[in-house]
């Protein structure tokens, strides 16, 4: 019996009840450890780029790609919160030395972003700060 294209290719069968069924195996990924954001991320190339998921794994990518958007949400966070520390002036040293002040100007913003938030914002930063909340 001639060789079918398939095995030609260097591909095997197995039988099943009479039916050939070609032995199909995706390749072999790379272990990657993926975090909360590759986690996340990967909900959205599954329901919404249908396609580039379906490459991603069928290639062996995609463990690849998620580690990837995770390393990168993950310094991008770190400059972020790094960013926000420094807008703020919150630093180690401020809340070693005043823990008070620290937990109060850690009050007043998050009560100010309530207020500013909600439409309340006709309160001026002096009052909210002079205010006893």
């Amino acid at each position: 019996m001639a060789k079918s294209l398939f095995e030609q290719l260097g591909y095997t069968y197995h039988e099943e009840n009479g039916y050939l069924i070609p032995d199909l195996r995706l390749p072999d990924e790379e272990e990657q450890n993926i975090g909360l954001f590759g986690q996340r991320h990967l909900r959205y190339p599954k329901e919404y780029r249908r396609g580039t998921y379906i490459n991603l794994l069928t290639s062996g990518r995609l463990n690849i790609y998620l580690a990837e958007i995770d390393k990168q949400a993950q310094e991008r966070f770190e400059r972020l919160i790094e960013e926000m520390k420094q807008a703020q002036s919150i630093t180690a040293q401020l809340k070693a030395e005043n823990a008070l002040e620290w937990v109060q100007e850690r009050l007043w913003r998050k009560h100010y972003r309530y207020f500013s938030d909600s439409g309340m914002n006709k309160v001026s930063d002096k009052t909210m700060r002079n205010s006893s909340i």
